[in-house]
C-alpha cells in the first residue's frame, strides 16, 4: 500500500480582544476542496519551496524557534514562519509585518510589498503541532502560530483583497467556535485556547504526532505519553 506523503503547513491563529471577549478569525473550505470539504479552519496552508528565500523583518522569539526545531527534519522555522504569514495575507488579505522598503519582493508578495511592508514574526508565537492521521488523500505536518490581532495591519473587518480559498471569513466569539463544523484538530485546538488570557509564549507546545504504528500526544519541551 503506498504512503500518502506528508507535506509541511503553516496556519495563524488570529485571536482579538483576547483579554474581554476573544474572537478567533475563521474561515470555510469550499465544499469541493480535497482536503477537509465545508470545515471551518483558521487561514493556512501548505508550504511552498519559495517561503525558504524570503527573510523576516523581524525574528521568532528564541523559545519558539527552538520549539519548532524539535522533531523536526522539514523546513526551517524561519520558513515555517513565512509560509503562515504568507497564507493569513492570500486568505484574508490582512498583513503581519513590519513597515520596510521591498522593492526586490517576488511575484507572489507583490501586493504585500506594495503596502509597504516585509513579513515579520514579531509577536507571532508557535503554539500547537500536529500530524493528520493515516486515510485521507492529503497529510500534513502542520504548525500552528498564535498571534494578537493588534500586530494586523489593515481593517481588521474588511476581507475584499482576500482570495476564494476561505469563504465565510468571520471573527467567531471563541466559546461559541466550537459549534461549528471544524476538524478534529481545530477542534482541539480551540480547546487549548479557551483558557487563554494573554498572547505569548506557550508553557509548552502540544503535538499530535499521528504516524502509520502509532499515534503519540507530545508536548515540545515537556513529557511524552500514548494517547487513545
Amino acid at each position: 500500500m503506498t504512503q500518502t506523503p506528508i507535506r509541511s503547513a503553516a496556519t495563524i491563529i488570529t485571536v482579538r480582544n483576547v483579554s474581554t471577549s476573544p474572537q478567533v478569525l475563521m474561515g470555510q473550505r469550499g465544499s469541493k476542496a480535497a482536503f477537509m470539504p465545508n470545515k471551518f479552519v483558521f487561514p493556512g496552508g501548505a508550504v511552498d519551496a519559495e517561503d525558504n528565500v524570503i527573510p523576516l523583518a523581524k525574528p521568532l522569539v528564541q523559545s519558539c524557534h527552538a520549539r519548532l526545531l524539535e522533531d523536526n527534519s522539514g523546513p526551517s522555522p524561519e520558513t515555517l514562519a513565512v509560509a503562515a504569514i504568507r497564507e493569513l495575507w492570500e486568505e484574508t488579505g490582512l498583513i503581519l509585518g513590519a513597515p520596510e522598503a521591498w522593492r526586490d519582493a517576488p511575484e507572489d508578495w507583490s501586493g504585500f510589498a506594495q503596502e509597504g511592508f516585509r513579513p515579520s514574526a514579531e509577536g507571532m508565537y508557535f503554539f500547537f503541532r500536529a500530524i493528520t492521521p493515516p486515510g485521507p488523500p492529503r497529510r500534513f505536518d502542520a504548525r500552528f502560530f498564535l498571534v494578537d490581532a493588534d500586530q494586523l495591519t489593515g481593517d481588521l473587518d474588511d476581507f475584499s483583497g482576500a482570495s476564494d480559498e476561505l469563504s465565510h471569513l468571520q471573527w467567531v466569539p471563541l466559546d461559541e467556535a466550537r459549534t461549528l463544523n471544524l476538524p478534529f484538530i481545530t477542534s482541539i485546538v480551540l480547546g487549548e485556547l479557551a483558557a487563554l488570557r494573554e498572547i505569548g509564549p506557550p508553557a509548552s507546545v502540544p503535538f499530535f504526532k499521528n504516524q502509520d504504528e502509532e499515534s503519540l500526544f507530545l508536548r515540545l519541551h515537556g513529557s511524552e505519553q500514548q494517547y487513545q
